[in-house]
């Protein structure tokens, strides 16, 4: 008995120290991938190269064809990316909800005369409804096909990516363009196709500068200047100006109601406004999009300041920046106090030091 015993925790070590060695072995395995991955890293680094994560993406290189789709467009019709054969196309990965493609579709529309000139076709593939969609591109004057992606789906050109981006391409289908990303990048895109020549050059359009004698500020108007005054509707239909914060320091931040840090910032913001609404600092939104989507916004976070409602970028564009969130502090007289804060954590700051100001203005 005591034999049959011993056996069996003899066996059952063995068993033990085999489990044991399973998971070494794996944990080493493990080990030596993440080593051989960051000396990869490290390799690509040291010589110039960046390093992508595995799903980062790089577009589809000049040169190469653009993967063919069918797609729905507004009015239900199908159709493909081979009905375009012949002619150039701006391809452009939409989104009707993106306020950067709201700001990126007036410059395109803008250009779509001499787009048309140069035989080169504006197609949006988009997320989104009919009629959002519609609204927008009828809004800003946009004659071009719309095509409807299902749900959240991508065209895999575009996966992992963001909006607005696009694709050039030229009568057969390949990329003639590195891709262009954003509401700035998109529109150059598109004003390099309007201006090439027949050889292929790009040739500027009359009366278009520079981008370097541009005058369109778009990092932020700077402290010390007058701040752009504004009488806007608020989300209930009420008229706010700025000036009727005159005598009061103002933190006035631009969000979006699809922005996810904006949605971090407000339980802030709300803090912010519960605890020193008495102390000489206002706060003060900007939300752009539908009233509805922004009162749902506020409710779902309990705002009680004010949110008034810009028309598209129009006070974004005169405040010089298009990013959400970004704030600005306004002093007692109506300027701008500080340098624009970008994020989260620089509107916070901002709100810090004007209350910081403001208490040492009550000590003197």
């Amino acid at each position: 008995m005591e034999q049959i015993l011993l056996v069996t925790v003899v066996v059952l070590l063995l068993l033990l120290l085999a489990g044991m060695g399973l998971i070494m072995y794996q944990l080493v395995k493990q080990q030596g991938r993440m080593l051989l991955r960051l000396d990869q890293l490290e390799r690509g680094a040291a010589a110039g190269a960046p390093a992508h994560a595995p799903h980062e993406p790089s577009g589809v290189a000049v040169g190469e064809p653009f993967e063919p789709f069918t797609l729905p467009d507004l009015d239900g019709r199908t159709v493909s990316l081979a009905d375009f054969r012949g002619a150039r196309v701006l391809v452009v990965n939409w989104d009707a909800r993106c306020g950067f493609c709201d700001l990126a579709a007036a410059d395109l529309a803008e250009l779509q005369p001499e787009l048309r000139e140069r035989g080169v076709r504006i197609l949006l593939v988009s997320r989104g409804d009919a009629d959002s969609n519609r609204k927008l591109v009828e809004a800003h004057g946009l004659e071009c096909p719309v095509l409807l992606l299902e749900g959240e789906g991508q065209l895999k050109p575009f996966e992992y990516m963001g909006t607005p981006v696009a694709y050039l391409l030229d009568e057969e289908g390949k990329v003639a363009r590195p891709l262009a990303t954003g509401a700035f990048e998109v529109p150059a895109l598109a004003r390099e196709a309007a201006g090439d020549d027949e050889n292929g050059q790009r040739k500027r359009l009359p009366g278009e500068r520079p981008l370097s004698e541009s005058r369109l500020e778009r990092a932020g108007l700077k402290a010390g200047m007058p701040a752009p005054s504004f009488s806007l509707p608020d989300i209930h239909g009420r008229t706010t100006t700025l000036e009727s914060f005159r005598g009061r320091r103002v933190l006035l931040v631009f969000s979006d109601p699809h922005c996810g840090p904006c949605d971090a910032l407000a339980p802030e913001l709300v803090r912010l406004h519960a605890e020193h609404r008495d102390n000489g600092l206002a706060v003060v939104m900007v939300g752009r999009g539908e009233p509805e989507e922004n009162r749902r916004k506020a409710a779902e976070h309990g705002f009680e300041f004010p949110v008034v409602l810009q028309d598209r970028w129009r006070l974004s564009r005169e405040y010089g920046i298009f990013a959400t969130p970004v704030g600005f502090l306004i002093d007692e007289q109506g300027v701008i106090a500080r340098d624009v804060g970008k994020g989260a954590d620089e509107v916070l700051a901002l709100a810090r030091e004007g209350l910081g100001t403001q208490k040492e203005a009550l000590n003197v």
